[in-house]
């Protein structure tokens, strides 16, 4: 009997039934490129809406916060152990100045553009005569070799820090006034160099050469975004580095920072370079994903300040990583948010307040992870909303909450929160509808020359 013959193709030489890989492979490549292109279409129209600034700056701001509680908590527990009995008191005093910062950012939020401009120069005499008040003794107290806080019971106040942002809005408002003349380098230098010399002689004073750098930061973000000469510029950032370098040389710990950034010897493990040693050695540790949220090790008395200024090492040994590479796309976020909304603003004043506002937030982030990863010398300047330190989360609080306000006032949101309404939480939290900037009506030549 003969053998039942298939009706199916026999395979020839090098072929198989299945359908060759090789002609699966375009159709698998378009597919995810057609997917690439619709969410980037996607992404393109939802940075386009009104609100989308709000949005973001709103979810930075929240993400910021909420890992920065978290990781104080997991970073100061064995500090506070073993210093107060309880591994939650430096914790307990952050949540409490995060309700104070909530409470500051919902009034950057609410008061309007022109009134917080208004109060800007009595902000800044205000924080002047406090950084002279600190430098009185038994008025100012010394914390680390340096006379830069108020006690009030167990908490302190540094005022540097509320200086730092009454500049930023004073300068904003004298240098908005004159962008016209901006070119001729009297009108760009006078007042604000002045005034801002005072108050980093107040700082050299105390000293805190942290605080002086950030406040150099200030000031040349202010002269660039108000559209100050390049020229002058440069020639300000110069004189500033040279300061640096000298207040550098003139204090013997900052001479041990310097000189252990620029040396290599790790023969002295208890040498000047001993915390930042330890901070390399923490990152380290956290490879890729890292040891797991509490269970770093650096924070048992082998770094110090793991909660303050060095908290970065704590979340790469303990998040590894992919935690930093997340803290910095926050701050590059940030950067990217803050920058928009300064673009889309027609205030003038708004505008320099904002960028100005991000770029030393940004700054600041970078400076202190730079020191962190061994990049730069140390200087004492924390992490925005991270690191553990009242009067620093207040008032970067605060600034969050000017940000936000800026955003609700491009003129695209305006329109859309005026003619759709608000929403609920606007309208608990008794925020008044934005209103629409109005220009200054310029006086007549005639009326200018009568006024002279």
């Amino acid at each position: 009997m003969a053998a039942p013959t298939s009706s199916r193709p026999s395979a020839g030489p090098g072929r198989s039934g299945r359908r060759p890989a090789a002609k699966a492979a375009p159709g698998a490549f378009a597919g995810l490129r057609a997917a690439a292109v619709r969410s980037g279409t996607a992404l393109q129209v939802w940075l386009r809406r009104p609100l989308t600034s709000l949005h973001l700056i709103l979810a930075v701001f929240g993400l910021l916060t909420l890992f920065g509680l978290v990781m104080v908590l997991s970073a100061s527990s064995v500090e506070s152990l073993t210093q107060d009995g309880s591994s939650y008191s430096v914790f307990t005093k952050q949540v409490m100045f995060c309700l104070l910062g909530l409470v500051l950012f919902w009034v950057g939020l609410r008061i309007p553009p022109r009134r917080m401009r208004a109060l800007a120069p009595v902000m800044l005499l205000v924080g002047v005569a406090a950084l002279v008040a600190v430098l009185i003794p038994g008025v100012g107290v010394v914390r680390n070799g340096s006379r830069a806080w108020f006690a009030l019971g167990s908490f302190s106040l540094q005022p540097s820090e509320g200086v730092k942002v009454a500049l930023t809005l004073w300068g904003a408002h004298v240098l908005a006034a004159r962008r016209v003349v901006m070119h001729r380098w009297k009108h760009a230098l006078n007042p604000l160099v002045p005034v801002t010399l005072v108050v980093l002689t107040l700082l050299v004073l105390e000293p805190d050469m942290g605080m002086s750098v950030s406040m150099g930061i200030v000031l040349i973000a202010l002269l660039y975004f108000a559209g100050a000469p390049m020229k002058l510029i440069a020639a300000i950032a110069g004189g500033a580095l040279a300061g640096a370098v000298v207040l550098g040389l003139t204090a013997g710990y900052r001479v041990s920072r310097i000189t252990a950034f620029l040396s290599s010897d790790t023969s002295d493990p208890l040498g000047p370079a001993y915390q930042a040693n330890q901070a390399l050695y923490s990152l380290a540790d956290g490879g890729l994903l890292g040891a797991g949220l509490g269970q770093g090790r650096a924070k048992w008395s082998y770094l110090p300040n793991a909660h303050n200024d060095f908290i970065f090492a704590i979340i790469g040994e303990e998040l590894g990583l992919v935690g930093a590479l997340a803290v910095l796309a926050l701050f590059a976020t940030l950067a990217y948010t803050g920058l928009r909304i300064a673009s889309r603003s027609t205030d003038p004043w708004l505008r320099i307040v904002v960028a100005t506002s991000t770029t030393w937030l940004v700054a600041q982030a970078s400076i202190n992870i730079g020191y962190v990863v061994g990049l730069l010398p140390v200087t004492g300047l924390q992490l925005p909303l991270i690191s553990s330190g009242g009067t620093s989360l207040v008032v970067t609080m605060f600034v969050f909450g000017i940000l936000t306000n800026a955003a609700r006032h491009e003129p695209e949101a305006v329109a859309a929160l005026r003619s759709d309404g608000q929403g609920r939480i606007a309208r608990l939290l008794r925020l008044p509808l934005p209103e629409p900037y109005k220009a200054p009506v310029a006086r007549p030549p005639a009326q200018r020359a009568v006024r002279r």
